[in-house]
């Protein structure tokens, strides 16, 4: 009887090993514990559809250098992107400015994360016609004046979006100045969008991130140039003078419509957001935001003069 008792004494003891394990495996799957590392595993970001080639091409770099790494990105105007903030399931954002204090303090109180922002890059707005325009040289009251409806141009503005763009929320804050936005601009679906519309209205001007037509080396870009003709501005330093949105008018701020380019982390440990994250502002990501002819805000610029006499 003894020899019984012990018997089941010891078969009670298994099952109750079982049990605790199996509750074990449970416990420590629902947890939510992070898969990821700084150098693999999947994540989602949220990013500014402007910027669309330039990410791509960084997130391109980076899955390479790091086969078990893959980063989704979700490409959308900036108004989705900053509520995206609210989505636990994203990572990291990139848009064209940080986060407020309001936001700062909700993803502290409400999300339990402590948010990090750095501006990686400087972009500009680049205002571009149809190839057989007549204008392409403008100052910055003309602009304003075509974007709310009191030029003497013939000519109808075009965004990717009247609303909820990063590239509208410029114009807005930095050209308008509360001022109303006309009721004649054509909105396009996305930035491609504003370039096919260009392309096919001789009397459009429209207004994209410059990533998207300004590498003369990407043969996607150059396909756009031949579609659309980049305007020249006036520039800030030399009235009278007109430049485009190349690097170096972009790093002295001659074009006058520069902007930043910054990522908002939101990880609540040191994972796949933050390696990405980091290698934006790394050389070889500085590198590749200055092919796309973006100016890295990471890496130092030389300026050289040119000697004219050879």
């Amino acid at each position: 009887m003894i020899k019984d008792t012990l018997k089941r004494f010891k078969n009670w003891c298994y099952v109750l090993g079982a049990v605790g394990l199996l509750n074990s495996c449970s416990n420590k799957n629902s947890s939510n514990q992070p898969t990821d590392t700084r150098e693999q595993g999947t994540i989602h970001i949220s990013v500014d559809e402007s910027f669309k080639p330039v990410i791509d091409s960084q997130i391109q770099i980076y899955e390479a250098s790091y086969p078990e790494a893959k980063i989704i990105a979700h490409y959308k105007p900036e108004a989705d992107c900053l509520r995206d903030l609210a989505v636990d399931s994203i990572r990291l954002i990139i848009t064209t400015r940080g986060f407020t204090n309001d936001e700062k303090a909700f993803l502290e109180d409400s999300m339990k994360v402590s948010p990090k922002k750095s501006i990686v890059a400087y972009d500009a707005v680049a205002v571009i016609v149809h190839p057989q325009s007549a204008d392409s040289m403008f100052t910055m009251a003309e602009i304003k004046d075509l974007l709310t409806g009191k030029s003497t141009y013939d000519l109808t503005p075009v965004f990717d979006g009247v609303k909820a763009t990063s590239t509208v929320r410029f114009v807005m804050d930095s050209v308008l100045r509360g001022a109303p936005l006309s009721p004649k601009v054509v909105a396009a679906q996305s930035s491609q969008g504003v370039i096919d519309y260009v392309a096919k209205t001789p009397k459009a001007i429209g207004f994209i991130g410059v990533s998207w037509v300004g590498n003369k080396e990407d043969t996607t870009q150059l396909s756009f140039l031949k579609k659309v003709k980049l305007a020249n501005l006036e520039s800030t330093d030399r009235p009278g003078g007109y430049v485009q949105p190349v690097q170096a008018n972009i790093y002295y701020r001659r074009y006058p419509m520069v902007r930043d380019l910054t990522y908002i982390l939101k990880e609540r440990h040191q994972g796949l957001g933050l390696g990405f994250a980091n290698f934006l502002t790394t050389q070889r990501g500085q590198l590749i935001f200055k092919r796309a002819y973006l100016m890295p805000a990471w890496m130092s610029f030389t300026k050289r003069d040119a000697n004219l006499s050879e």
